[in-house]
């Protein structure tokens, strides 16, 4: 083999690695917690009890994922078709900080004051903005 067969090689190994698809995991992990952040703010916004637990609970079931034991399919699921939810496609390291975010948004469903729970959301939606990196 000569050198410039041997370069061309290398360069044909580079572009591979470089164009292959990051893992599927990644990719859906990421857009299930921007549109989670994205129902949180949602939450942090309504002008009604009923509006903000909605929210809440699309939160809940982007992060849980339709195989989760606590995923409630009656209250809709915005994350459908990203994956299996965040938590589930996330890696070990960025689980807790998930896993905390889901007990916020649960603590802040079963609230009955809606000042709170917008607090609450308006929270969670930074934590989550956070997680997903922007």
């Amino acid at each position: 083999m000569n050198k410039l067969q041997g370069l061309s090689l290398v360069f044909t190994a580079l572009g591979l690695l470089v164009l292959s698809p990051r893992s599927a995991s990644a990719a859906d992990a990421k857009a299930e917690i921007i549109t989670a952040a994205l129902h949180a703010g949602f939450a942090a916004m309504a002008t009604d009890l009923p509006t903000a637990q909605k929210h809440l609970h699309h939160v809940m079931n982007c992060l849980i994922g339709p195989g989760g034991a606590e995923y409630d399919a009656s209250a809709g699921n915005p994350c459908k078709d990203q994956g299996a939810g965040a938590i589930p496609d996330s890696d070990v390291m960025a689980q807790p900080l998930l896993m905390a975010n889901l007990a916020t948004a649960k603590q802040a469903a079963a609230q009955s004051d809606l000042i709170k729970i917008k607090e609450s959301a308006a929270a969670l939606q930074a934590s989550l903005n956070k997680s997903a990196g922007k």
